[in-house]
Protein backbone atom coordinates (compact mmCIF):
# COMPACT_ATOMS: atom_id res chain seq x y z
CA UNK A 1 0.00 0.00 0.00
CA UNK A 2 1.35 3.41 -0.94
CA UNK A 3 1.62 5.73 2.06
CA UNK A 4 0.09 8.56 0.03
CA UNK A 5 -3.11 6.51 -0.24
CA UNK A 6 -3.50 6.79 3.54
CA UNK A 7 -3.92 10.56 3.30
CA UNK A 8 -7.59 11.14 2.41
CA UNK A 9 -9.37 14.44 2.14
CA UNK A 10 -9.88 16.32 5.37
CA UNK A 11 -13.55 15.33 5.54
CA UNK A 12 -12.79 11.64 5.16
CA UNK A 13 -9.93 11.87 7.66
CA UNK A 14 -12.17 13.57 10.23
CA UNK A 15 -14.85 10.91 9.70
CA UNK A 16 -12.29 8.10 10.05
CA UNK A 17 -10.87 9.54 13.26
CA UNK A 18 -14.33 10.18 14.71
CA UNK A 19 -15.50 6.62 14.02
CA UNK A 20 -12.28 5.19 15.46
CA UNK A 21 -12.46 7.33 18.61
CA UNK A 22 -16.11 6.42 19.22
CA UNK A 23 -15.48 2.68 18.77
CA UNK A 24 -12.32 2.70 20.87
CA UNK A 25 -13.88 4.82 23.62
CA UNK A 26 -16.83 2.46 24.01
CA UNK A 27 -14.59 -0.60 24.18
CA UNK A 28 -12.10 1.00 26.58
CA UNK A 29 -14.83 2.43 28.80
CA UNK A 30 -16.44 -1.00 29.20
CA UNK A 31 -13.06 -2.68 29.80
CA UNK A 32 -11.98 -0.19 32.45
CA UNK A 33 -15.42 -0.17 34.06
CA UNK A 34 -15.02 -3.92 34.54
CA UNK A 35 -11.83 -3.28 36.51
CA UNK A 36 -13.45 -0.44 38.44
CA UNK A 37 -16.73 -2.07 39.46
CA UNK A 38 -15.27 -5.44 40.45
CA UNK A 39 -12.51 -3.64 42.33
CA UNK A 40 -15.17 -1.66 44.16
CA UNK A 41 -17.15 -4.80 44.93
CA UNK A 42 -14.04 -6.49 46.33
CA UNK A 43 -12.98 -3.52 48.46
CA UNK A 44 -10.27 -1.99 46.24
CA UNK A 45 -10.61 1.77 45.98
CA UNK A 46 -10.29 3.47 42.59
CA UNK A 47 -8.75 6.94 42.79
CA UNK A 48 -9.11 7.81 39.07
CA UNK A 49 -11.24 6.52 36.19
CA UNK A 50 -9.94 8.14 33.03
CA UNK A 51 -11.07 8.01 29.42
CA UNK A 52 -8.04 9.20 27.50
CA UNK A 53 -4.57 10.28 28.55
CA UNK A 54 -2.78 13.59 28.99
CA UNK A 55 -4.27 16.91 30.11
CA UNK A 56 -7.65 16.58 31.82
CA UNK A 57 -10.49 18.30 29.97
CA UNK A 58 -13.36 17.50 32.30
CA UNK A 59 -13.58 15.78 35.67
CA UNK A 60 -15.62 15.31 38.79
CA UNK A 61 -15.17 13.44 42.08
CA UNK A 62 -18.01 11.16 43.18
CA UNK A 63 -19.14 10.47 46.74
CA UNK A 64 -16.72 7.51 47.01
CA UNK A 65 -13.74 9.72 46.25
CA UNK A 66 -13.15 8.47 42.70
CA UNK A 67 -12.25 11.09 40.12
CA UNK A 68 -14.00 10.49 36.78
CA UNK A 69 -12.30 12.34 33.95
CA UNK A 70 -12.01 12.88 30.21
CA UNK A 71 -8.48 13.57 28.98
CA UNK A 72 -7.21 15.23 25.81
CA UNK A 73 -5.71 12.18 24.07
CA UNK A 74 -8.72 9.90 23.40
CA UNK A 75 -6.83 6.72 22.50
CA UNK A 76 -7.32 4.55 25.57
CA UNK A 77 -8.02 4.91 29.26
CA UNK A 78 -7.17 3.56 32.67
CA UNK A 79 -8.24 3.04 36.27
CA UNK A 80 -5.72 4.11 38.91
CA UNK A 81 -6.32 2.31 42.19
CA UNK A 82 -5.20 3.39 45.63
CA UNK A 83 -1.51 2.57 46.04
CA UNK A 84 -0.76 2.58 42.30
CA UNK A 85 2.22 4.63 41.17
CA UNK A 86 0.89 5.03 37.62
CA UNK A 87 -1.81 4.05 35.16
CA UNK A 88 -0.09 0.67 34.58
CA UNK A 89 -0.75 -0.29 38.24
CA UNK A 90 2.88 -0.05 39.27
CA UNK A 91 3.33 -0.14 43.02
CA UNK A 92 3.76 3.14 44.92
CA UNK A 93 5.93 1.67 47.66
CA UNK A 94 6.50 4.96 49.45
CA UNK A 95 2.81 5.72 49.86
CA UNK A 96 1.87 2.17 50.77
CA UNK A 97 4.58 2.02 53.46
CA UNK A 98 2.84 4.86 55.35
CA UNK A 99 -0.56 3.14 55.34
CA UNK A 100 -2.17 1.14 58.10
CA UNK A 101 -3.11 -2.50 57.48
CA UNK A 102 -6.75 -1.47 57.04
CA UNK A 103 -5.81 1.15 54.45
CA UNK A 104 -3.55 -1.26 52.55
CA UNK A 105 -6.52 -3.63 52.24
CA UNK A 106 -8.12 -1.10 49.92
CA UNK A 107 -5.12 -0.98 47.55
CA UNK A 108 -4.54 -3.22 44.56
CA UNK A 109 -1.29 -4.38 46.19
CA UNK A 110 -2.62 -5.05 49.69
CA UNK A 111 -5.94 -6.72 48.87
CA UNK A 112 -6.34 -10.52 49.04
CA UNK A 113 -5.15 -12.44 46.01
CA UNK A 114 -8.69 -13.42 45.00
CA UNK A 115 -9.80 -9.77 44.99
CA UNK A 116 -6.84 -8.65 42.88
CA UNK A 117 -7.27 -11.50 40.40
CA UNK A 118 -11.00 -10.87 40.05
CA UNK A 119 -10.41 -7.16 39.48
CA UNK A 120 -7.77 -7.79 36.82
CA UNK A 121 -9.80 -10.45 35.01
CA UNK A 122 -12.92 -8.29 35.01
CA UNK A 123 -11.58 -6.00 32.27
CA UNK A 124 -11.37 -8.67 29.54
CA UNK A 125 -14.51 -10.33 30.90
CA UNK A 126 -16.50 -7.14 30.44
CA UNK A 127 -15.26 -6.93 26.84
CA UNK A 128 -16.73 -10.37 26.20
CA UNK A 129 -19.92 -9.33 28.00
CA UNK A 130 -20.15 -6.25 25.75
CA UNK A 131 -19.97 -8.51 22.70
CA UNK A 132 -22.73 -10.70 24.13
CA UNK A 133 -24.92 -7.72 24.93
CA UNK A 134 -24.51 -6.38 21.39
CA UNK A 135 -25.45 -9.75 19.93
CA UNK A 136 -28.47 -9.92 22.24
CA UNK A 137 -29.61 -6.47 21.11
CA UNK A 138 -29.19 -7.36 17.44
CA UNK A 139 -31.11 -10.62 17.88
CA UNK A 140 -33.95 -8.92 19.73
CA UNK A 141 -34.14 -6.16 17.12
CA UNK A 142 -33.90 -8.23 13.94
CA UNK A 143 -35.06 -11.63 15.20
CA UNK A 144 -33.74 -15.00 14.05
CA UNK A 145 -34.90 -17.15 11.16
CA UNK A 146 -37.49 -19.74 12.11
CA UNK A 147 -37.39 -23.43 11.27
CA UNK A 148 -39.88 -23.17 8.39
CA UNK A 149 -39.08 -21.92 4.88
CA UNK A 150 -41.83 -19.33 5.25
CA UNK A 151 -41.61 -16.29 2.98
CA UNK A 152 -41.94 -12.83 4.55
CA UNK A 153 -41.37 -10.99 1.28
CA UNK A 154 -39.72 -11.62 -2.07
CA UNK A 155 -36.80 -9.59 -3.39
CA UNK A 156 -36.99 -7.76 -6.70
CA UNK A 157 -34.96 -9.31 -9.51
CA UNK A 158 -34.39 -8.14 -13.11
CA UNK A 159 -36.13 -9.97 -15.95
CA UNK A 160 -37.75 -12.46 -13.56
CA UNK A 161 -41.43 -13.17 -13.04
CA UNK A 162 -41.66 -13.52 -9.27
CA UNK A 163 -44.42 -16.06 -8.70
CA UNK A 164 -43.67 -16.67 -5.05
CA UNK A 165 -45.71 -14.63 -2.60
CA UNK A 166 -45.39 -13.47 0.99
CA UNK A 167 -46.95 -16.10 3.22
CA UNK A 168 -45.95 -19.03 0.99
CA UNK A 169 -44.17 -21.90 2.74
CA UNK A 170 -41.76 -23.80 0.52
CA UNK A 171 -42.24 -27.56 0.88
CA UNK A 172 -40.11 -28.88 -2.00
CA UNK A 173 -37.65 -27.69 -4.66
CA UNK A 174 -37.54 -29.48 -8.04
CA UNK A 175 -39.33 -32.38 -6.41
CA UNK A 176 -36.97 -32.67 -3.43
CA UNK A 177 -38.87 -32.35 -0.17
CA UNK A 178 -37.55 -29.60 2.11
CA UNK A 179 -39.33 -29.94 5.47
CA UNK A 180 -37.54 -26.97 7.07
CA UNK A 181 -35.50 -23.89 6.21
CA UNK A 182 -32.13 -25.59 6.72
CA UNK A 183 -32.97 -28.46 4.37
CA UNK A 184 -34.27 -25.95 1.82
CA UNK A 185 -30.99 -23.98 1.94
CA UNK A 186 -28.94 -27.18 1.65
CA UNK A 187 -31.00 -28.40 -1.30
CA UNK A 188 -30.99 -25.00 -3.00
CA UNK A 189 -27.20 -24.71 -2.82
CA UNK A 190 -26.81 -28.13 -4.45
CA UNK A 191 -29.03 -27.28 -7.44
CA UNK A 192 -27.44 -26.97 -10.88
CA UNK A 193 -27.56 -23.44 -12.23
CA UNK A 194 -30.83 -22.69 -14.02
CA UNK A 195 -32.91 -19.64 -14.80
CA UNK A 196 -35.92 -21.11 -12.99
CA UNK A 197 -36.79 -24.00 -10.69
CA UNK A 198 -40.04 -25.60 -9.55
CA UNK A 199 -41.30 -24.90 -6.04
CA UNK A 200 -44.01 -26.73 -4.16
CA UNK A 201 -45.52 -24.30 -1.68
CA UNK A 202 -48.29 -24.30 0.86
CA UNK A 203 -50.62 -21.47 -0.13
CA UNK A 204 -54.16 -20.71 0.97
CA UNK A 205 -54.64 -24.08 2.64
CA UNK A 206 -53.45 -26.20 -0.31
CA UNK A 207 -50.18 -27.27 -1.91
CA UNK A 208 -49.37 -25.84 -5.34
CA UNK A 209 -46.37 -26.22 -7.65
CA UNK A 210 -45.09 -23.08 -9.37
CA UNK A 211 -42.05 -22.03 -11.35
CA UNK A 212 -39.88 -19.34 -9.80
CA UNK A 213 -36.41 -17.78 -9.93
CA UNK A 214 -33.27 -19.66 -8.93
CA UNK A 215 -33.14 -19.58 -5.09
CA UNK A 216 -29.61 -18.16 -4.89
CA UNK A 217 -29.34 -15.74 -7.83
CA UNK A 218 -26.34 -13.46 -8.25
CA UNK A 219 -27.86 -11.26 -5.57
CA UNK A 220 -25.75 -9.23 -3.16
CA UNK A 221 -26.73 -10.36 0.32
CA UNK A 222 -23.88 -8.67 2.17
CA UNK A 223 -20.73 -6.66 1.51
CA UNK A 224 -17.43 -7.08 3.37
CA UNK A 225 -15.83 -4.00 4.88
CA UNK A 226 -12.94 -2.47 2.92
CA UNK A 227 -13.53 -4.89 0.06
CA UNK A 228 -13.31 -4.26 -3.67
CA UNK A 229 -17.12 -4.42 -3.84
CA UNK A 230 -17.52 -1.79 -1.13
CA UNK A 231 -15.02 0.52 -2.80
CA UNK A 232 -16.89 0.08 -6.10
CA UNK A 233 -20.11 1.29 -4.47
CA UNK A 234 -22.09 -1.96 -4.61
CA UNK A 235 -25.01 -2.27 -2.18
CA UNK A 236 -27.12 -5.02 -0.64
CA UNK A 237 -29.90 -6.00 -3.03
CA UNK A 238 -27.85 -5.35 -6.18
CA UNK A 239 -27.93 -8.12 -8.77
CA UNK A 240 -24.90 -9.06 -10.88
CA UNK A 241 -26.26 -9.54 -14.38
CA UNK A 242 -22.96 -10.18 -16.18
CA UNK A 243 -19.26 -10.38 -15.49
CA UNK A 244 -16.78 -9.58 -18.26
CA UNK A 245 -19.70 -9.78 -20.68
CA UNK A 246 -20.71 -13.30 -19.57
CA UNK A 247 -24.29 -13.60 -18.25
CA UNK A 248 -24.53 -14.64 -14.59
CA UNK A 249 -27.52 -16.59 -13.28
CA UNK A 250 -26.49 -17.95 -9.89
CA UNK A 251 -24.23 -16.68 -7.14
CA UNK A 252 -22.10 -19.82 -7.51
CA UNK A 253 -21.33 -18.75 -11.09
CA UNK A 254 -20.00 -15.46 -9.75
CA UNK A 255 -17.88 -17.25 -7.12
CA UNK A 256 -16.37 -19.58 -9.70
CA UNK A 257 -15.56 -16.74 -12.11
CA UNK A 258 -13.88 -14.63 -9.43
CA UNK A 259 -11.87 -17.63 -8.22
CA UNK A 260 -10.66 -18.32 -11.74
CA UNK A 261 -9.76 -14.69 -12.48
CA UNK A 262 -7.56 -14.32 -9.36
CA UNK A 263 -6.36 -10.69 -9.31
CA UNK A 264 -7.41 -9.70 -12.83
CA UNK A 265 -9.75 -6.67 -13.09
CA UNK A 266 -13.41 -7.64 -13.59
CA UNK A 267 -16.12 -5.72 -15.42
CA UNK A 268 -19.53 -6.14 -13.79
CA UNK A 269 -22.97 -5.25 -15.11
CA UNK A 270 -25.18 -4.40 -12.14
CA UNK A 271 -28.94 -4.06 -11.74
CA UNK A 272 -30.17 -1.99 -8.83
CA UNK A 273 -33.77 -1.74 -7.67
CA UNK A 274 -35.03 1.83 -7.69
CA UNK A 275 -38.72 1.20 -7.13
CA UNK A 276 -39.55 1.21 -10.86
CA UNK A 277 -37.88 -0.93 -13.51
CA UNK A 278 -34.47 -0.71 -11.88
CA UNK A 279 -31.23 0.90 -12.95
CA UNK A 280 -28.44 -0.84 -14.84
CA UNK A 281 -24.85 0.36 -14.59
CA UNK A 282 -21.33 -0.96 -15.13
CA UNK A 283 -18.41 -1.00 -12.73
CA UNK A 284 -14.91 -2.44 -12.68
CA UNK A 285 -13.18 -3.91 -9.65
CA UNK A 286 -10.18 -6.08 -8.87
CA UNK A 287 -10.37 -9.06 -6.48
CA UNK A 288 -8.14 -8.83 -3.40
CA UNK A 289 -6.26 -11.61 -1.66
CA UNK A 290 -8.30 -12.20 1.48
CA UNK A 291 -7.99 -14.51 4.48
CA UNK A 292 -11.28 -16.06 5.56
CA UNK A 293 -12.14 -18.62 8.27
CA UNK A 294 -13.40 -22.00 7.10
CA UNK A 295 -16.55 -23.60 8.60
CA UNK A 296 -14.57 -26.70 9.57
CA UNK A 297 -11.83 -24.61 11.20
CA UNK A 298 -8.66 -23.05 9.90
CA UNK A 299 -8.35 -20.39 7.23
CA UNK A 300 -7.98 -20.04 3.50
CA UNK A 301 -6.45 -17.30 1.40
CA UNK A 302 -7.97 -16.53 -1.99
CA UNK A 303 -8.96 -13.65 -4.19
CA UNK A 304 -12.38 -12.21 -3.36
CA UNK A 305 -14.43 -9.17 -4.27
CA UNK A 306 -16.21 -9.11 -0.91
CA UNK A 307 -19.79 -10.18 -1.72
CA UNK A 308 -21.97 -12.53 0.28
CA UNK A 309 -24.82 -14.52 -1.23
CA UNK A 310 -28.48 -13.72 -0.66
CA UNK A 311 -31.70 -15.72 -0.96
CA UNK A 312 -34.29 -14.41 -3.39
CA UNK A 313 -36.73 -14.09 -0.48
CA UNK A 314 -36.63 -13.09 3.17
CA UNK A 315 -37.55 -15.95 5.49
CA UNK A 316 -39.88 -15.32 8.40
CA UNK A 317 -38.15 -14.48 11.68
CA UNK A 318 -39.22 -14.65 15.31
CA UNK A 319 -38.08 -13.06 18.54
CA UNK A 320 -36.58 -15.73 20.81
CA UNK A 321 -37.16 -15.84 24.56
CA UNK A 322 -34.60 -14.70 27.15
CA UNK A 323 -32.87 -18.07 27.59
CA UNK A 324 -32.56 -18.63 23.84
CA UNK A 325 -31.28 -15.08 23.30
CA UNK A 326 -28.57 -15.56 25.92
CA UNK A 327 -27.66 -18.99 24.53
CA UNK A 328 -27.39 -17.79 20.92
CA UNK A 329 -25.40 -14.71 21.98
CA UNK A 330 -23.01 -16.80 24.08
CA UNK A 331 -22.46 -19.23 21.20
CA UNK A 332 -21.75 -16.41 18.75
CA UNK A 333 -19.41 -14.69 21.19
CA UNK A 334 -17.53 -17.93 21.82
CA UNK A 335 -17.31 -18.48 18.07
CA UNK A 336 -15.80 -15.02 17.69
CA UNK A 337 -13.30 -15.73 20.48
CA UNK A 338 -12.19 -19.04 18.96
CA UNK A 339 -11.94 -17.57 15.45
CA UNK A 340 -9.90 -14.61 16.71
CA UNK A 341 -7.59 -16.85 18.73
CA UNK A 342 -7.22 -19.24 15.80
CA UNK A 343 -6.37 -16.34 13.51
CA UNK A 344 -3.67 -15.07 15.86
CA UNK A 345 -2.28 -18.59 16.19
CA UNK A 346 -2.15 -19.01 12.41
CA UNK A 347 -0.36 -15.65 12.08
CA UNK A 348 2.24 -16.64 14.70
CA UNK A 349 2.86 -20.02 13.06
CA UNK A 350 3.07 -18.49 9.59
CA UNK A 351 0.05 -20.40 8.28
CA UNK A 352 -1.52 -17.13 7.10
CA UNK A 353 -0.05 -13.76 6.25
CA UNK A 354 1.06 -11.45 9.06
CA UNK A 355 -0.71 -8.69 7.11
CA UNK A 356 -3.91 -9.90 8.78
CA UNK A 357 -2.68 -8.24 11.99
CA UNK A 358 -4.09 -4.72 11.87
CA UNK A 359 -2.75 -1.65 13.62
CA UNK A 360 -4.41 1.62 14.62
CA UNK A 361 -4.66 2.94 11.05
CA UNK A 362 -6.25 -0.28 9.82
CA UNK A 363 -8.70 -0.36 12.72
CA UNK A 364 -9.58 3.29 12.13
CA UNK A 365 -10.24 2.57 8.45
CA UNK A 366 -12.44 -0.41 9.37
CA UNK A 367 -14.35 1.74 11.87
CA UNK A 368 -14.94 4.40 9.24
CA UNK A 369 -16.05 1.85 6.65
CA UNK A 370 -18.44 0.23 9.14
CA UNK A 371 -19.93 3.59 10.14
CA UNK A 372 -20.46 4.37 6.46
CA UNK A 373 -22.39 1.12 6.03
CA UNK A 374 -24.81 2.01 8.82
CA UNK A 375 -25.22 1.90 12.57
CA UNK A 376 -25.87 -1.86 12.73
CA UNK A 377 -22.63 -2.65 10.86
CA UNK A 378 -20.71 -0.23 13.08
CA UNK A 379 -22.13 -1.82 16.23
CA UNK A 380 -21.21 -5.30 15.00
CA UNK A 381 -17.65 -4.11 14.37
CA UNK A 382 -17.52 -2.84 17.95
CA UNK A 383 -18.56 -6.33 19.08
CA UNK A 384 -15.73 -7.92 17.10
CA UNK A 385 -13.14 -5.38 18.28
CA UNK A 386 -14.29 -5.74 21.89
CA UNK A 387 -13.66 -9.48 21.74
CA UNK A 388 -10.25 -8.90 20.17
CA UNK A 389 -9.31 -6.40 22.90
CA UNK A 390 -10.49 -8.75 25.64
CA UNK A 391 -8.57 -11.67 24.19
CA UNK A 392 -5.39 -9.65 23.60
CA UNK A 393 -5.45 -8.41 27.19
CA UNK A 394 -5.41 -11.99 28.43
CA UNK A 395 -2.09 -12.70 26.72
CA UNK A 396 0.55 -13.51 29.37
CA UNK A 397 2.55 -10.36 28.69
CA UNK A 398 3.55 -8.13 31.60
CA UNK A 399 1.72 -4.77 31.43
CA UNK A 400 -1.38 -6.54 30.05
CA UNK A 401 -4.03 -8.08 32.31
CA UNK A 402 -2.85 -11.57 31.37
CA UNK A 403 0.64 -10.73 32.65
CA UNK A 404 -0.78 -9.63 36.00
CA UNK A 405 -2.75 -12.87 36.21
CA UNK A 406 0.46 -14.82 35.62
CA UNK A 407 2.05 -12.97 38.55
CA UNK A 408 -0.99 -13.82 40.64
CA UNK A 409 -0.71 -17.48 39.66
CA UNK A 410 2.95 -17.42 40.72
CA UNK A 411 1.92 -15.93 44.05
CA UNK A 412 -0.77 -18.57 44.52
CA UNK A 413 1.77 -21.37 43.93
CA UNK A 414 4.72 -19.99 45.90
CA UNK A 415 2.81 -18.16 48.59
CA UNK A 416 4.49 -14.82 47.85
CA UNK A 417 4.44 -12.34 44.95
CA UNK A 418 7.46 -11.69 42.73
CA UNK A 419 9.83 -9.12 44.18
CA UNK A 420 9.37 -5.47 43.31
CA UNK A 421 12.61 -5.54 41.32
CA UNK A 422 11.50 -8.54 39.27
CA UNK A 423 8.12 -6.92 38.66
CA UNK A 424 9.74 -3.72 37.41
CA UNK A 425 12.02 -5.62 35.03
CA UNK A 426 9.18 -7.79 33.74
CA UNK A 427 6.95 -4.76 33.25
CA UNK A 428 9.67 -3.09 31.18
CA UNK A 429 10.09 -6.25 29.12
CA UNK A 430 6.35 -6.47 28.63
CA UNK A 431 6.15 -2.83 27.60
CA UNK A 432 8.92 -3.41 25.07
CA UNK A 433 7.10 -6.42 23.62
CA UNK A 434 3.84 -4.51 23.42
CA UNK A 435 5.47 -1.52 21.73
CA UNK A 436 7.21 -3.84 19.25
CA UNK A 437 3.89 -5.47 18.42
CA UNK A 438 2.27 -2.06 17.90
CA UNK A 439 5.09 -0.93 15.61
CA UNK A 440 4.81 -4.16 13.63
CA UNK A 441 1.03 -3.74 13.27
CA UNK A 442 1.50 -0.12 12.22
CA UNK A 443 3.98 -1.28 9.60
CA UNK A 444 1.31 -3.65 8.28
CA UNK A 445 -1.10 -0.73 8.00
CA UNK A 446 1.42 1.23 5.96
CA UNK A 447 2.99 -1.36 3.74
CA UNK A 448 0.69 -4.39 3.37
CA UNK A 449 -1.43 -4.43 0.19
Amino acid sequence: MEIVNLIPSFGNLAWTLAAFVVALSIIVAVHEYGHYIVGRWTGIHAEVFSLGFGPVLLSRVDKRGTRWQFAAIPFGGYVKFLGDADAASGKDGTTISTMTAAERRHTMHGAPLWARSATVFAGPLFNFILTMVIYMGVILHFGVAGDRALITDVKPLPNAAQTLRPGDEILAVNGTVTPDLQSFVTTARALPTAATVDYTVARGGSDVTITGPFPFPALVGSIALESAAMDAGLAEGDVIMAIDGQPVTAFTDLVAYVKESKDAPLSLKIWRDNGADGTIFDTTLTPRLTTNPLPEGGFEERYLIGLGEGLMFRPAVYTPGPIEVVTISAERTWGLVTTTFSGLTHIITGAISTCNLRGPIGIAQSSSAAATQGISTFIMLIAALSTAVGLMNLFPIPVLDGGHLVFHAYEAITGKPPSDRVLRVMMMVGLGLLMSLMVFALGNDLFCP
